[in-house]
């Protein structure tokens, strides 16, 4: 507790995920800080789009969600890709989940950034949106 600065000694049993990545480095000697976790609750919201026929990078969506949102996105995951069997159109729906190091969100803060987010990607990403 004292070598990382950690609080609360319950937290060696914690399986956050948020918590135990803190302390993967490339080396023994790396110098780590423990980082507090937010208390407050998290608001999940997903989005799904048709991907464009040209090249599509997963990493440029990652990119334009953290540009975005900043601090307030803690998680993007791609939870499910599905290709029409007619169209063979392919589809993809992530899961962006935000949360404020000091305070809730409101639903309302969160949908604003999340309609910017689905904006932004029809406009720089060339995906037609699902939502």
């Amino acid at each position: 507790m004292i070598l990382y600065d950690i609080p609360d000694i319950r937290l060696f049993w914690s399986e956050d995920e948020r918590f135990l990545k803190q302390f993967i480095g490339p080396h023994i000697w790396q110098k780590i800080k423990f980082q507090p976790l937010s208390r407050y609750p998290p608001l999940i919201n997903d989005i799904s789009f048709w991907l464009p026929s040209e090249t599509y990078s997963e990493n440029d969506f990652y990119d334009l969600v953290r540009t975005i949102g900043g601090d307030l996105i803690e998680k993007v995951v791609l939870v499910d890709e599905f290709t029409h069997p007619k169209t063979k159109k392919v589809s993809h729906c992530y899961r962006i989940v935000y949360r404020h190091p000091e305070r809730t969100l409101t639903q309302d803060e969160v949908h604003r950034i999340h309609r910017a987010i689905e904006e932004s990607a029809v406009r720089e990403l060339g995906v037609e949106g699902r939502f």
